[in-house]
């Protein structure tokens, strides 16, 4: 890790898009990213981490980039055989993907702990940055729909965010600490960035960690997040219903008063310019720039924007 590194907190595509643009802003080796793991799950007898391994397959440029999750290229001759023996086949597994997923249970079931595994996955794969889960303790997200009591996966992927939410809630948190050298890398940043994740299941979770809200507020004079609502629309998935179910404003606004105590800096896309003087209001120091992530350049300059916010005089 860098001396002074630059620390992401991430969720899973949106960040890994961001993550893309970054490394090109910045040292690869200078980055460590704190990844989301309420969405982690055991299917099958493994144990999946679907946002750690989202960043891990972009940053070591394997990601089937146009699907947004999984392995370019692999091949589903296992999801295939597992669809003839057993209804539960609806989270799709790749065969070289699942070979990630061996990798880790194996490992966890010898007592190793998460924040070794995933350095350990993410060497063999070739990533320079330093990846860390939140915790090493399982957390899971779960909502109340109208479609029963859910976890994340069953919403997002079984369901495919159909069912209205009515609360969003976390399991295991109570024993949750942040993982070992989450601390360490907060404190020494020397910027910490939000990745634009969605804020109420992506980010949410890694804040909910006990002691992890203080450890960001801390360094908050040095953070700056990255809106994923443009237009008051998500680019992918459903982050602007899940904001309404938890009451928050689904716009620009809304996300940056949610981490308002966290972050003193805040990139807002082009399209919602009007916004700008009510978030500057907040006391935030912004940047107004196209944030689509369409390619590695474009998220390049979302990263420098967010970067250069930190040369900006205090807001008052």
């Amino acid at each position: 890790m860098a001396s002074r590194p630059v620390v992401v907190l991430a969720g899973g595509v949106g960040a890994a898009r961001f993550l893309r643009g970054l490394v090109r802003a910045v040292p690869p080796d200078d980055i460590v990213v704190i990844g989301n793991t309420g969405d982690d799950m055991w299917w099958h007898g493994l144990y999946i981490a679907p946002d750690l391994d989202t960043v891990t397959y972009w940053l070591a440029g394997v990601a089937d980039e146009a699907r947004g999750w999984g392995i370019r290229g692999d091949t589903f001759t296992a999801q295939a055989a597992l669809a003839t023996l057993t209804d539960a086949s609806w989270f799709q597994l790749g065969d070289r993907d699942l070979a990630t997923h061996l990798y880790r249970t194996g490992r966890l079931t010898s007592s190793a702990p998460l924040h070794t595994v995933t350095a350990e996955l993410a060497e063999q794969l070739g990533v320079r940055s330093r990846i860390l889960p939140m915790c090493d303790e399982p957390v899971e997200t779960r909502l109340k729909t109208d479609a029963g009591d859910l976890h994340f996966q069953e919403y997002f992927v079984r369901e495919r965010y159909r069912p209205r939410v009515r609360e969003i809630y976390w399991t295991g948190l109570d024993a949750a600490r942040p993982a070992p050298g989450v601390a360490e890398a907060l404190s020494a940043s020397r910027a910490v960035l939000i990745a634009p994740s969605n804020p109420s299941i992506s980010i949410g979770p890694i804040l909910r960690v006990p002691g992890m809200r203080e450890l960001v507020a801390a360094v908050r004079d040095r953070t700056v997040a990255i809106s994923p609502v443009i237009a008051g629309r998500a680019v992918k998935g459903p982050t602007v219903e899940l904001l309404r179910a938890e009451g928050i404003r689904p716009d620009a606004l809304g996300v940056a008063e949610v981490y308002r105590d966290v972050a003193r800096g805040f990139v807002l896309d082009s399209a919602d310019a009007s916004l700008a003087p009510a978030i500057a209001a907040l006391g935030y120091r912004i940047a107004v720039r196209p944030t689509m992530l369409d390619d590695g350049e474009a998220a390049r300059e979302v990263a420098r924007a967010a970067l250069d916010i930190l040369q900006q005089p205090a807001a008052a």
